[in-house]
């Protein structure tokens, strides 16, 4: 199994909490719900951190069966449609998003 995981490393903007979230969930979700060949998807949110370390406000992990049910995922028309309504995170979180992909070592 597989794992694409998007680390969203800033801040959310004070007082837009409640914009960044519906964004995440009533936009953003339903359509990752949608990527081909998709397992299961998880929106993780941090509550506390060890002093120091940045902040990583949401945390999206995609898993897949095997790469090509990942390559299809990013090669689907609902990937590129999710592009555009992405910009709305960043009308109320500062920072940067990266992406990793895992391969899950137990079951």
């Amino acid at each position: 199994m597989l794992i694409r995981t998007a680390f969203f490393e800033g801040d959310i903007r004070p007082g837009h909490e409640a914009d960044f979230n519906a964004c995440v969930n009533d936009v953003l979700k339903p359509m990752w719900l949608q990527f081909p060949g998709a397992l299961g998807v998880e929106v993780l949110r941090e509550i506390e951190a060890d002093d120091g370390s940045r902040p990583y406000p949401l945390l999206l992990q995609v898993s897949y069966p095997n790469r090509a049910a990942l390559d299809q995922a990013l090669a689907s028309p609902i990937r590129v449609a999710s592009r555009e309504p992405t910009q709305c995170l960043f009308d109320h979180f500062d920072g940067r998003i990266f992406l990793t992909i895992c391969e899950r070592l137990t079951d």
